[in-house]
């Protein structure tokens, strides 16, 4: 099914902005009274209908308004720094958001090779793997803030900092508590300087291993959000 995103959704006749209606219109061809769903980003999702196919500006009629499926009681933060390549930070935030994630914060350390990000486009990426998913929530993303700086943000939840070091042997599957709001710190290609990990043992992150492959910036960050989310649907035994 054809998703679109209409962040003012509301039920009844609305029109779509321009970006949209030319995807409906020019690029997927609808005509009037073709059916679709529509998400606002925010938790609902919506059943659509194609009233005038306008390329510029398409009138459509919302009705069904609904929770999303992705609606849970618990949130998850991956703060990662930007990778020198920024397709590679571009897939995590493709994959991240296709598997539920609900906020992403960038930063910059002391061995980041990127300190600056484009947030519209990163956005725009979220948005795209939102409505493949057929996701009703939108993730938030944050534009690149120092670690200093980001450590000592307050977080209501479980804090971690996936650091690679062979004194590292706690598992995040096993220190995550189900149910709990989790933030996950991922280093750059260089990792953590030792600095930065003491600094963030100093402000209540824990030190975590995401197993025994070396992985890249970007599938660390995946895994992380994949550990989280799996564990919180786990049935208890």
């Amino acid at each position: 099914m054809n998703v679109f995103y209409l962040p003012d959704a509301t039920e009844g006749m609305v029109s779509f902005p321009e970006e949209e209606s030319k995807h409906c219109v020019k690029v997927l061809r609808m005509q009037a009274g073709d059916r679709f769903c529509v998400t606002d980003g925010k938790g609902s999702l919506y059943d659509g209908e194609l009233v005038e196919a306008h390329p510029k500006r398409a009138t459509v009629c919302l009705t069904n308004k609904r929770q999303g499926y992705d609606n849970k009681s618990f949130k998850i933060e991956i703060a990662i720094a930007p990778t020198k390549l920024n397709e590679r930070t571009e897939w995590f935030l493709e994959k991240a958001t296709e598997i539920g994630i609900d906020k992403v914060q960038l930063f910059a350390s002391y061995h980041s090779e990127r300190r600056v990000a484009n947030v519209d486009r990163l956005r725009k990426v979220m948005i795209a793997a939102m409505k493949q998913s057929i996701k009703s929530k939108l993730p938030e993303i944050d534009d690149v803030v120092d670690f200093n700086k980001l450590v000592k943000q307050p977080f209501n939840g479980q804090k971690f900092i996936a650091w690679i070091d062979d004194n590292v042997t706690e598992l995040l599957c096993d220190k995550y508590e189900k149910g709990k709001n989790a933030l996950v710190l991922i280093g750059p290609e260089g990792d953590f300087s030792p600095e930065e990990v003491q600094l963030a043992k100093d402000n209540g992150f824990i030190p975590v291993s995401l197993g025994d492959a070396r992985l890249r910036t970007e599938t660390a960050a995946v895994v992380a959000c994949h550990t989280v989310n799996l564990i919180n649907q786990m049935k208890r035994k």
